[in-house]
């Protein structure tokens, strides 16, 4: 319960450290080490080796937290609380997603559109450099929503269960599907897994978060009963299975229009739209969303105490 309460509060005290150092970053650079590896020797064979690699770098990711944690308890158990909640911190992403959408809304402030589309290219994966300014806030929107599972509460959710190895492990598979879950010609077999697996990892945590996003929207004088009409009813609008759920209720609770077609890599996808246009989208409604994330993230830290607390009982 500590390190989930040190974890928690080091990441809305500090947010994210984006340095060279980070371990995310590690659990990348080991991750290409070993696609470099299976590619050659699976050539022919690439969902194979996507799947290894898969394998190896979720075991030695949840292998090397398991053994930092309890070498250092076993010097000291408090150092070694401490280090837990260190590393579960690295894992949850709660400030750093509302940064980073702040940091596209400043340009928006300023009429710098060109700057906004470039600051916003850094957090999608949307081409941006025709969007317009309603366009830039709805993705900014969207980038926050449905990252408060990723980001937010699936960390929570496996740290509950078993501390920072889960947690980083989970961490690894959601960096797996970053770097390998592409439909191009390059990932289309070899992250064939790394794309499914991280949909079952997320399957529910972005469900529960899609309810504590109603829940919040209720607390904070929102519209909770569109949040819930409109989660019920667009929840599964999105090419993935998990990502609308987050999207939907945010949706519902602001009353816009989330969703539809976008450009990627100069190609348009047509994406189902998500939520009503009940009034137009704001910049203020990013401040909004902003809040509904902490509150949610706070319900989702109590939560995830009182799981931790059952399991540690029954170890």
């Amino acid at each position: 319960m500590i390190e989930l309460t040190i974890g928690f509060l080091l990441d809305l005290i500090i947010g994210d450290p984006n340095n060279p150092y980070h371990p995310v970053r590690g659990i990348g650079c080991l991750a290409k080490r070993f696609e470099t590896i299976f590619r050659r020797l699976f050539k022919n064979y690439l969902k194979a080796a996507g799947l290894i690699t898969w394998i190896l770098t979720i075991s030695v990711t949840f292998i090397i937290t398991f053994w930092i944690v309890n070498a250092c308890k076993s010097i000291n158990l408090y150092f070694g609380i401490i280090v837990e909640g260190v590393l579960i911190y690295f894992c949850i992403a709660s400030k750093g997603l509302v940064v980073e959408g702040y940091k596209v809304i400043t340009f928006l402030l300023k009429d710098d559109i060109e700057g906004a589309r470039k600051q916003l290219s850094f957090i999608v994966g949307r081409d941006t450099a025709s969007l317009n300014k309603e366009g830039i806030i709805k993705a900014v929107v969207e980038t926050i929503a449905e990252n408060m599972a990723d980001g937010i509460i699936a960390p929570l959710f496996y740290a509950a269960i078993f501390g920072a190895p889960l947690a980083f492990a989970y961490k690894a598979v959601n960096t797996l599907d970053s770097m390998f879950g592409y439909k191009n010609d390059k990932y289309m077999d070899f992250g064939f897994f790394s794309a499914k697996l991280d949909d079952i990892f997320n399957y529910i945590p972005a469900r529960i978060t899609g309810i504590l996003i109603a829940i919040s929207a209720g607390i904070l004088g929102y519209n909770y009963k569109n949040s819930l009409k409109i989660y019920k009813r667009d929840r599964y609008n999105h090419t993935s299975p998990n990502s609308a759920h987050p999207e939907a209720a945010i949706a519902g609770a602001l009353g816009v229009e989330l969703g539809g077609a976008n450009y990627y890599f100069g190609k348009l996808v047509e994406k189902p739209k998500i939520g009503d246009k009940l009034k137009e989208i704001e910049i203020n409604d990013v401040n909004k969303t902003a809040k509904v994330l902490y509150l949610s993230a706070v319900i989702g830290f109590l939560i995830a105490i009182s799981v931790r607390t059952i399991v540690l009982m029954y170890i």
